[in-house]
């Protein structure tokens, strides 16, 4: 028997919400015994879970580099996205069949090589792609998501730059775009 596309985000969804639910139960995200998921679940990935409630943001937690497998990723980003995120009070159990889960999964970052703010914003691509500013030990990250709020390529970097922590643009300003496949479960009963 094989196992679809379909079905894997299937069970990835599965995962952040079963990691929730663990989290309110038990406080801690979803443990996740790699051993029974099949082969592409274990290999290392990063995600970024992102869950809305009637259509508001209501947490958004993630990694930026693969580190871990992806199961484990989701399950603990979606813990995080559901009770870490300080934007946010967490998530109670009535809001629990409210949420939205969007789960972003990470393709490889690569250098965008500019030498100026401007050349960064020419050679951005709105929609596509997901971009990481650092300076030092300063960094943000930008899903390609953020373009549906944020259409302008010069806001949008303007808006990363505040969340990097960086006041204007230096030499020693880095930039990376990444691409996400995203999946999504809407809240039952919508």
């Amino acid at each position: 028997m094989s196992v679809t596309v379909a079905s894997l985000d299937e069970i990835l969804l599965d995962i952040a919400e079963a990691s929730i639910r663990h989290g309110l139960d038990d406080g801690t995200p979803l443990p996740v015994d790699l051993s029974s998921f099949p082969a592409t679940l274990t290999e290392h990935a990063a995600t970024f879970v992102t869950l809305h409630n009637a259509g508001a943001l209501r947490g958004c937690i993630g990694s930026a580099r693969a580190w871990r497998a992806l199961a484990s990723d989701v399950a603990v980003n979606a813990f995080g996205a559901a009770f870490e995120d300080p934007r946010f009070d967490s998530v109670t159990r009535d809001e629990l069949g409210a949420l939205d889960i969007d789960i972003s999964i990470l393709g490889p970052a690569s250098p965008i090589p500019v030498s100026s703010e401007a050349e960064l914003i020419a050679a951005l691509r709105p929609g596509r792609d997901g971009v990481i500013l650092t300076e030092g030990a300063r960094r943000g990250l930008f899903l390609p998501a953020v373009w549906d709020s944020v259409a302008d390529a010069k806001d949008f970097i303007e808006h990363l730059k505040d969340k990097a922590g960086i006041s204007k643009w230096s030499p020693r300003v880095r930039a990376e775009r990444f691409e996400t496949r995203s999946i999504s479960r809407h809240a039952r009963g919508r």
